[in-house]
Parts: C-alpha cells; structure tokens; sequence
C-alpha cells in the first residue's frame, strides 16, 4: 500500500460493547440491500457510523470502509482512497487504476472509475462500499464520478454513504426508480424504550420512567446529547432537578455540558484534551511528540479518556489510533483558542505533528500542521515535495484553499507562495485566476535580492506565462516567454526546463518550423532518462509524431503515436487522443476506413473526457474526410458545420482556414459553385480557389494559382503540403491539355508519397486523378504502385445506391459507437432528449450531436425512422 495512504481511513469502527441494538433500523437497511444506494444523512450526533457499523457486523457481504475528510475533495486522491478500500475486501482488485492515479497526469474520475467497475463486475460475491461523512467531500467532479458509478453499478454491489447533508447526486431519479434506501434524522433519533436502554446499560444511569422521558424529550432524541447529558449527570444527588433544567437549542446545551464535562477532570487530563484537540486522529507516540517530554504517556492517557467514556472512538481494532467526537474535537479547539496556551504554543504544537507525520510518511498530514503553525518554509517545503508537488499528488486542493487562506501580506512576503498559488490554478483548472497571481509574485519580486531563487521564480512564471499562451493559441507569446523562462530557470530545475522547452516545441510546430520543433521535442523525451516520464514527455511524443505524420513519414509516425499510447497507461490518459486521432487520419491515408475509424471512435471518447479542447475540430476534420470517402457529402457537410460552431465558441480561430477549405470540397461535391467560390474568397483560400476553378473549367487561372504555393512549401520544408499541391497541379495541367508535363508532375508527387503509403490523398480527387492515373499507367510509371492507386479508385467509383433506397438487409456502413448505441436505446425507450443527457450526464447539445451521427449511419431523418431502422438491422 502506498505510504501515502492512512490505513485507519479503511477500517470499519468496532462495535461499542455497550451500544443499543436498533433491529428497527437493522431490518431497513437490510431490506434495502438490492437497491444501488442507502443513504444515511442526518445532523451531527446521530448516531450515522455507529448503526451502519452494527449493522454490516450483520452483513453477510464483503464490505469495503472509506471514512472522508475535507482533503479527499482531490479527485485523484479520493479515488486513490477509494482503490485503497477496495482492495481491503477485494485484495488486487484496481492495482492498474491505483498506479495510473501515482502518474503524473492521472486518468479522469470516469475513465478510472470504467476500469475499476469492469473489474468488480467480473468478481464473485456481494460488495457494499461505504463512505462515512461525505458531507466532508466539496467537489463537483467527485459527486458527478459518483453520479456515474451509481448509474454503472454491478448488480451485487451497494453504495452506503452517511453524511450530514444531501450529496449533489440525481436522488430524486433514483428515488423514482426504486434504487434508494434513506435514513434521516426522524428515523435515528431514539425512541424512549432505545433511549431507557441507552441510559442504564450503555451510561450506568438508574433513571426513573419520567426523567428517561422528559430526557428524550428536551434532546429529541438527539444521540449525541442524551450521551452529553448523561455523562453530565454522573454524580449528580439531584438528577431529576438536573434533567428540569436542561433546555435551550443543541449548541448552547452541548457548550454548557463540555464546561461540565472538562471541569470534572484532573488538570493533567483537561491540559491533553486541549493540546490534542489540534490532531484529527491521534495516536500515542504523536501525543508524546506534541506534549514533549514530562508529560503523561499518550498511549495511557488515550486509553483513560476511552474508560471515561469522553468522546473517544477507536479507529482500528488494535485500540491504536482514535478521534474525538467531532463535535467534542471542535469545541474542544474553541476552548484551546480561549485558554491560557499563547498562539505561539499552539503554533509549536502543529509544527510538532508537523515534524512526526512527515518523519512518518504522511506528508499531506506534516503539510496540513506546517500551515497551522504558520511554519511558511517548513510548508512550503512540503508542497514542493521530493521532484513532484503536493498538488500534482493529489493534493490541490488542500494547497490551494491554505493560500487562498494566507493575507496579501503574507504572500508578499514570500512570493514564491504567489507562484505556488498560481500553479496551483493552472493545473486545477482555474485559468482566469493565474495572471493576476503571477503579476502579484512579479510586484512582490521587485525588493527581492537578484539572487538564484529569485531568478528561479521569475523563470516559473514565464514558464506557467507560456504555457497560458498555449491554451490562448498565442505563438508570439509562448516563444517569447519560453525563452525567458529558459533563460532564467537554473540548470537544476529540470523538471520546469522540460515543460518550457516542450512549450517552446509547440510554438515552433504550431508556427510552421517543423525542425526547429522536432529538437526541442526530442530534448523534452531525452530529458525523461533523468526526470522519470511526464506528461511532457507525452505531449513531446505526440508532437514528434505529428511533425514525423507532415514529413510523409507514415510508419515512423505509427511507432511514434504507438509510443504515446504505452506511456498513457491503461485506461489511457484523455491527452492519448491525438494519438489515436494521429493513427485515424495515417489509417485513413492507406485506405483502411474500418481501422481509421475506430481509432476516431477512441479519440473522441478521450476528447469528451476534456473541456474545450481543439481535438474536438480536428477530429471533425477526419469525420469529414471519412464521411466524403463512404460517400455521405451530407454527413460530412453537417460534422464541418458543428466543428466550424465549436470553433468560434472556443475561440479556436486558428482551425477556421482547415474547416473552409474542406467545406470548399464538400460544396463542390454538391456542385455549388457560387458557395464554393464565396468561401473560398472570403477565407482567402489560395488552393480553395484553385478547386473552383478546376470545377470551372479554368485550369490556366487554377495553375497561377497553385505554382506559387508550392514555391513557398518548398521554401519552408513541407512536404506533406508540398504533395498535395502537386497532385492538384498534376490534375490542372491534365485540364489544361498538357498530358506530358501532367505525367512529369505527377511522377513527383508519386516518388512524395510512395515511402509513406499514401493512397486516399489520391483517391480523394475522384475521376480525375483515375483519368491521370491511367496514363501513367500506360506510360509505365511507377506501374505497382499506380495500380493499387487505380484499384481503391475503381472501388470508390462504383455506383453508390441513394440513401432513401438502402436495403433493410444492407449492412450499415458506418458502425454505431458505444455511447450511440446507449442513446439509440433511451430513443427506443422514449426518453426525450433533456431526460437522455441526464441519464448519461451529457449536455442537451451533445446529445443532439449524438443524434445526427446516429440518423446520419441509419440513413434515416427521424427518430421513429432511427428506431424502426435499428429493428430491421436487429440492433435493438
């Protein structure tokens, strides 16, 4: 197990000898057994842990704990806890999730959650997994993976979650389907008969039958203050006169009864309960560490305070660890903030439990204390880890919420807390806070001394600058601020200078200097033999493949994306869809559409796992062509219309010229040529308007057009572009009447392609590239080779039947996804399209793309027609 994790987080409380048997409860929750989830949400001091513990020491299933804190609101790290639980009632079951959560960019909730899900479902006997206190969990994305692991869940496994509040989950849905059993506070509070029990057996109380109830009266019911009231009581002459006086709401009664509670303790008892309050679990060697010596032992002291009935819960079967009551613990931190104990003491004590936990191993713990006791160096130092920060541990948001937490003043003071803060942000999500953080460290740096960590800091902050320009598509700004970052950033930083050097990669790629991007792309993977991989190293890896797929190298390119897909693990990292979108498009190019496409199935299911990314246009691009060479010009005009719309609502302008030059195709296709001649022109499209005029009849204007553009390609070293303007200019001067310099021309572009495979950047081009083809294959050029370019022509030119007269019996050309397949389902089951996205948990728009991609494969226009169709072809 990693050392990362506290065990005692997994361990079922152990039964109190003395707790109240409540078969009432007991029955409902067993009966509840085949429903997805039981949720237990009532107020503090209800009992919640207490009766779920009685109860699975009933259950005859293997049972899997995760007690919640407010630092499990990392997705990585509750998932990472949550493998953990697992495992203690499945041994090795999710030890690849578990492993791809420790890499650097781990998988997303849902994607780990598939993989994790697949496996308990193959597994023998019945699971419930519990997880205690989860109003302590404040994260979208963890109540959206849970949402997706209800809506997955295996038939023999429960969900149990108690919390003082209702979790952001569709409970109304699932209360409507029969797959919810509730607890809430009606239902736990003592009846007076559980109440009487309670009293005598588990408090020593000999009560009379009115005080028991006038008692359960003034609490409620309220567990918490019936054991409060009772402890109280204990060696009270006048207890009826006692119970008379008890009134007022919970907080005053419960802050009334711990003064009584507190002053009936020895000095020495009362001095440990404060000093240990700052602890959420204790132990005895951490309490000798924060009291120091002369001090009563811990482990003694721990084991009192359990006799004396004070608020003291076991947390393992070995009586190791324990908590207080965490209504006890936090008055009990009120009372420490009043005593006598100065800020300077409390602070010395978290820098204390600090120094045990991290010598421990429990570095997020040592990391919580530092910050307590203001240690600002010591906290730092924790954040930064050993080579990998706390917050790429999943640890970010615990990071993030202490300095958010820290005054202006503070962060001054060290503005490397300013970058922290700002690194934090980017890499959680939040880029519109970054600049100003990094303008805050910047100010803060102006009185710094110039010395290395200085100059360190300012080359963070051009580093986290460049890569903000990455997701702004702003070229200028990612090669100037990579180079100061590069310029600053001292040669032991390897770990920024590797991120910096694949920024500045990127700006080279994205602005046309494939050379100059492939070396820096080659240092960033080079670097990985020192750092260990990252999710540089696979961004570097699939930039390398991207500029080795523009080369015309094609089989080196397939190595190359098969590479990123090793280093993005299993379920792959989403960052693997341009990998799989690489070997869709080299697939599509050796005219193999049923492996193309499945690889676009792959990358759009990693790209849907990402926010406004711009895969999601390049991916449309592909969609397109693939559409065009099935013959769906209709098909591949709407995929070009929805990539165009995202890209303008995401501000991905620079996609635009790609999408219009293929949509200059499709309306060709359509023989529209005054759309097609408008687009072109308006996007100043050189050889988007070389296609009209080849369409027009005027191949002399088309070839003044395209001999310039390739001039230029050549210049830069483009080879991929460099082909297809030859194979244009080949078809213009066959046009144009001048078959000879049309075969010379197309002998160059065939010696371009030949290393690289290519076929269906011939084959697109239709009849007339078949006409030049069949010179030059009368002429005995490159005769192999021509004739397998004939052939796919041949193949593609063969009558195609209209879609309102396919046959029922015709197999469908292009296969329904998985998620297709789930939408055509709820379609079929007459779910409208808003109740559709939310049982999938996708937006209204996603399914109604959804929805064209599935009538668009039927060959259908309703979705009546889509139903009756997918029964003809026995889909459904």
């Amino acid at each position: 197990m990693s050392p990362q994790i506290l065990a005692t987080k997994l361990y079922v409380p152990p039964l109190q000898p003395k707790a109240v048997l409540r078969p009432r409860l007991m029955e409902q929750l067993q009966a509840g057994l085949h429903r997805k989830l039981t949720l237990v949400s009532a107020p503090a001091g209800f009992g919640k842990t207490t009766l779920i513990g009685q109860w699975l020491s009933t259950c005859q299933r293997q049972i899997a704990w995760l007690s919640l804190d407010e630092d499990d609101s990392d997705p990585t790290r509750f998932l990472t806890y949550l493998v953990a639980a697992l495992q203690t009632a499945i041994p090795g079951v999710g030890t690849e999730v578990l492993s791809a959560l420790q890499a650097p960019r781990p998988p997303t909730p849902e994607s780990a959650l598939t993989t994790l899900l697949n496996e308990i479902a193959t597994m023998p006997g019945a699971l419930v997994l519990v997880l205690d206190d989860y109003h302590r969990i404040d994260a979208k994305a963890i109540d959206s993976a849970l949402s997706f692991l209800l809506e997955h869940l295996p038939p023999r496994m429960q969900l149990v979650i108690t919390t003082r509040e209702d979790p952001q989950f569709p409970l109304a849905r699932l209360r409507g389907r029969g797959h919810l059993t509730e607890l809430r506070a009606v239902d736990l509070r003592f009846t007076p008969s559980e109440a009487a029990e309670f009293l005598k057996q588990g408090m020593g109380l000999s009560l009379s039958a009115d005080d028991v109830a006038v008692l359960e009266t003034r609490t409620e019911g309220w567990i918490a203050g019936l054991q409060l009231a009772a402890i109280s009581m204990q060696g009270q002459t006048d207890t009826t006169r006692f119970i008379e006086s008890f009134t007022g709401s919970h907080h005053f009664v419960l802050d009334y009864l711990v003064e009584e509670v507190l002053q009936r303790q020895p000095a020495h008892i009362q001095a440990f309960l404060l000093q240990t309050s700052i602890l959420d679990r204790l132990c005895g060697a951490l309490c000798d560490a924060i009291l120091g010596e002369g001090a009563p032992s811990g482990q003694e002291t721990l084991e009192y305070l359990k006799r004396a009935n004070l608020f003291m819960m076991p947390l393992d079967d070995e009586r190791r660890w324990y908590r207080y009551h965490h209504l006890f613990a936090d008055l009990l931190r009120q009372r420490l903030h009043q005593s006598r104990v100065t800020m300077p003491e409390q602070a010395e004590l978290h820098i204390r439990a600090s120094i045990w936990y991290e010598n421990n191993g429990l570095e997020l713990e040592a990391f919580h204390h530092a910050a307590a006791g203001n240690d600002f160096e010591r906290a730092e130092r924790l954040i930064e880890g050993n080579g990998m920060p706390l917050q790429f541990r999943g640890a970010g948001v615990p990071v993030r919420n202490w300095l958010a937490s820290l005054p202006k003043t503070t962060l001054d003071e060290r503005p490397s807390l300013w970058v922290t803060y700002a690194s934090t942000l980017l890499f959680g999500g939040q880029h519109t806070g970054v600049e100003p953080r990094l303008q805050a460290a910047e100010a803060a740096l102006k009185t710094a001394p110039p010395d290395a960590k200085t100059a360190d800091l300012i080359g963070r902050i051009a580093s986290m600058r460049a890569t903000m320009a990455i997701i702004q598509h702003d070229v200028d700004t990612i090669i100037t601020q990579s180079r100061r970052a590069l310029e600053y950033l001292p040669a032991d930083n390897l770990p920024i200078r590797a991120a910096t050097t694949y920024t500045l990669g990127y700006a080279y790629q994205t602005r046309g200097d494939r050379s100059a991007a492939s070396q820096a792309y080659a240092d960033v993977i080079a670097s990985a033999n020192s750092l260990g991989e990252s999710i540089y190293t696979i961004a570097a890896t699939i930039g390398l493949a991207q500029i080795q797929e523009t080369e015309n190298q094609l089989r080196l390119a397939t190595k190359t994306y098969h590479r990123v897909l090793q280093l993005a693990g299993d379920p792959p990292d989403p960052i693997a869809c341009e990998a799989f979108l690489g070997l869709a498009r080299i697939a599509y190019q050796w005219n193999d559409l049923a492996t193309a496409e499945q690889h676009g199935q792959s990358c759009l299911h990693l790209t849907q796992q990402m926010e406004s990314v711009d895969t999601f246009t390049s991916h449309g691009l592909f969609l397109a062509r693939l559409k065009l060479a099935y013959g769906d010009i209709a098909g591949a005009a709407t995929v070009l219309a929805d990539a165009e719309a995202f890209a303008v609502q995401h501000q991905f302008m620079h996609q635009l010229p790609a999408i219009a030059e293929l949509q200059v195709q499709v309306l060709l296709r359509q023989d529209n040529l005054v759309a097609a001649t408008s687009l072109a022109e308006a996007h100043a499209l050189p050889v988007g308007r070389a296609r009209v005029f080849l369409a027009q009849g005027r191949p002399s204007v088309a070839l003044e057009m395209l001999e310039p553009q390739r001039q230029q390609v050549e210049a830069k070293g483009w080879l991929d572009e460099k082909l297809r303007l030859t194979i244009l200019l080949a078809l213009a001067h066959h046009a144009s009447g001048e078959p000879d310099t049309a075969l010379q021309v197309l002998s160059d572009a065939l010696t371009l392609a030949k290393s690289g495979n290519y076929i269906r950047v011939f084959a697109d081009e239709g009849l007339p590239m078949a006409q030049v083809l069949a010179d030059a294959s009368a002429h005995g050029l490159m005769p192999d080779y021509t004739a397998r370019l004939l052939a796919a022509l041949n193949g593609q030119e063969r009558p195609r039947a209209d879609k309102s007269l396919v046959s029922p019996a015709q197999p469908l050309i292009d296969g329904l996804s998985q998620r297709e397949l789930e939408v055509l389902q709820l379609i079929a089951d007459g779910l409208s399209n808003h109740e559709i996205g939310e049982r999938l948990f996708l937006a209204v728009s996603t399914i109604k793309g959804h929805n064209r991609n599935i009538f668009d494969k039927l060959h259908v226009q309703r979705r009546t027609e889509a139903v009756a169709r997918a029964h003809e072809l026995g889909i459904l």
